[in-house]
């Protein structure tokens, strides 16, 4: 059987083979090992052996399969990933892997078959990261001569090579040919400097990187390197340090990934960041001229007798400047919700009212287009706790969407209706309609679907997004249907009630073990305000003393001030988790105290995580009344379980 026993000499680098030999062997970050035809294990390296925990004369002559989750195996998978890697040379992929000790890990694996000088299939290279702590331990590879160049070679997504202690260049892979462009024979012998910047090499970076990784014991950077044909990529690089067994540094290996991709996307992510705060600035600054420009237009319809023809310009401005106020608005509204510095002024209102301040707004827009305009509202109040200049806003943008995209003599319906305790807006065209692929598109930032019926007012194609968000910042939802281009399409918003206005009063016996009449403190802990206003609200309404907290970190002080008998504890807010509220809950108040998770998270695995945790009952938002009275029941004089 072939030795897995490290080959590092402590003799003189002299021979090609013994450079690759130190090199793969000094590498500990990775397990690397080869397989027979049959998938059986041929070598074992330093790096294997501490990723799989086995020893080399352990798993040395048996099957790979060892390594797979069991289901793996039964599929078969193992077996296809040598037929894939045999079939195309390489197979690359990412799974569940099984240590010594029965424990799993998250492993990239690279398959590469190995063939001899004449094309003959002879076995396996296989490569394997742990990504589940995304760390890179060194590797040691333990083989033959042609072995280690085989593997060495076959890896190509990394740069891989020798330094002497100098810096020279004295081996070079295929991932290294990949990614800097050069042969082994236009590089080996030269100086690793030659891949960095020329500012770089002036700042003695090169060498400060060896000079870094010979004092640590290993560096990792980050920065701009330079391919064989000038141009640049962004590298990740680990230097390691190679010595021999009595310490001296016989050179350096190196291991180098581009990033570059990985780099573009964040200077786009910053890119965007700059755009909106780019936008906010332009929008203030275009508001600065429209004051006096709606001063002007004000005094012009104060005018008596104003002549016919002026008139005319009069309204012309005014509907101009109206359309250029929406847009300004429209943009400090979407940087200030990037920048999450949006805030909601929040009130009960009587959300009809909302509804008719919105057509008011339209109407002239609807009626220069001669469009028809059906209207259906309910006859009873609609009340809800929210922002009304921002919901009329949300409204008035759908509105508008719908007369741009219809043409002269089109129709637009709105209908308003209670739904599961939510108040439902439908505004329905007779337009041109929207494809199914463009139905959430339409939502995106500066997104648009087709070009309006000549009307020549197109906007910016942020007001679809912006109502959206506006609408889910109160708890809501807006969503679009069309059955297609021509054939109109149907926005529906949906707005949280008042609790008291979401379920009509039902006349029912207290569920069992709740004494009518007795009521109990609850603290209400949610970030989200609406929510747990609306909640302490019907807390109320059924007789209990109810408070609400807004946010994790004030829930156990709160708690301690108010002694709730019962708390409704949000599980994901801005400032921490419910879970680790309850811990502090049981450690502050060590009495009686029933906590139930109030969350929108409803699946199985959710509520048993919930009563692992130690919650003793799990409400799914929207909470059902029956739900909620048959909480309060049990809370009743249940003592909380030890923490």
């Amino acid at each position: 059987m072939q030795s897995a026993v490290p080959l590092v000499s402590s003799q003189p680098l002299s021979r090609s083979d013994d450079r690759f030999r130190l090199l793969v062997d000094s590498v500990q970050d990775y397990a690397i090992f080869m397989l027979d035809l049959d998938g059986r294990i041929q070598t074992w390296n330093a790096g294997a052996r501490c990723l799989k925990g086995y020893e080399a004369d352990e798993i040395i002559g048996r099957s790979f399969e060892l390594f797979y989750p069991a289901e793996a195996v039964e599929r078969g998978w193992p077996r296809e990933e040598l037929r894939r890697a045999a079939a195309q040379g390489r197979f690359e992929d990412e799974g569940w892997r099984v240590r010594k000790d029965g424990s799993t890990f998250w492993a990239s694996v690279v398959i590469t078959a190995l063939r001899d000088a004449r094309g003959r299939l002879v076995g396996f290279g296989k490569v394997t990261r742990d990504l589940s702590e995304r760390k890179r331990q060194e590797e040691a590879l333990r083989r033959s001569e042609a072995q280690f160049r085989l593997l060495v070679e076959a890896v190509k997504d990394y740069a891989i090579f020798m330094l002497d202690p100098e810096g020279r260049v004295l081996t070079w892979n295929a991932g290294a040919r990949a990614i800097k462009g050069y042969t082994a024979g236009e590089v080996v012998g030269q100086h690793f400097s030659m891949f960095f910047t020329a500012q770089d090499v002036a700042a003695g970076v090169p060498q400060s990187e060896l000079d870094g990784a010979r004092r640590t014991g290993g560096l990792e950077a980050e920065g701009w390197r330079v391919r064989k044909d000038g141009s640049q990529f962004w590298a990740n690089v680990v230097i390691t340090p190679v010595r021999d067994d009595t310490g001296v540094l016989r050179g350096f290996a190196k291991v180098t990934r581009d990033l570059t991709e990985q780099r573009r996307m964040q200077e786009l992510e910053h890119s965007s960041r700059r755009m909106h705060e780019f936008l906010a600035m332009l929008a203030h600054e275009l508001r600065n001229p429209l004051a006096p420009i709606r001063n002007a237009s004000e005094i012009m319809q104060r005018m008596p007798a104003l002549p016919a023809p002026l008139v005319r310009v009069r309204q012309i401005i005014d509907r101009q400047l109206g359309h250029l106020t929406r847009l300004i608005d429209d943009l400090l509204d979407v940087a200030r919700i990037v920048n999450g510095k949006i805030v909601l002024r929040t009130e009960p209102i009587d959300y009809r009212d909302v509804v008719d301040a919105s057509l008011d707004a339209v109407r002239p827009v609807v009626a220069l287009r001669n469009q028809r305009l059906e209207v259906e509202l309910p006859d009873s109040p609609l009340r809800m706790s929210a922002d009304a200049t921002r919901i009329s806003q949300s409204l008035q943008n759908l509105l508008n969407n719908a007369s741009r995209y219809t043409p002269a003599g089109g129709g637009i319906r709105v209908t308003v209706s209670v739904e599961d305790g939510a108040c439902v807006t439908t505004v329905e065209d007779t337009g041109q309609g929207i494809a199914a692929e463009a139905l959430e598109r339409i939502f995106g930032l500066f997104e648009q679907e087709g070009p309006p019926h000549g009307h020549g007012d197109g906007g910016l194609g942020i007001g679809l997004s912006l109502a959206r968000k506006l609408v889910e910042l109160h708890g809501g939802a807006l969503s679009a249907f069309s059955q297609g281009p021509g054939h109109g399409s149907r926005f529906t918003m949906r707005l949280p009630l008042e609790a008291s206005d979401a379920r009509p009063p039902q006349s029912q016996a207290p569920p069992e073990g709740d004494a009518p009449g007795v009521s109990r403190r609850v603290l209400v802990v949610d970030d989200n305000r609406d929510s747990a206003d609306t909640m302490v609200s019907l807390l109320q309404l059924l007789g209990h003393e109810a408070q609400a907290v807004y946010g994790a970190r004030d829930a156990v002080e709160a708690a301690q001030d108010f002694q709730p008998q019962l708390v409704l504890l949000d599980l994901n807010m801005p400032d921490g988790d419910g879970y680790s509220v309850l811990r502090q809950l049981r450690e502050a108040m060590p009495g009686p105290l029933f906590v139930a998770a109030m969350t929108g998270y409803g699946q199985e695995t959710d509520r048993r995580r919930t009563a692992r945790a130690g919650f003793q009952a799990h409400l799914t938002k929207p909470v059902g009344i029956e739900e909620l009275q048959r909480v309060l029941a049990n809370a009743a004089g249940r003592q909380a379980p030890s923490p």
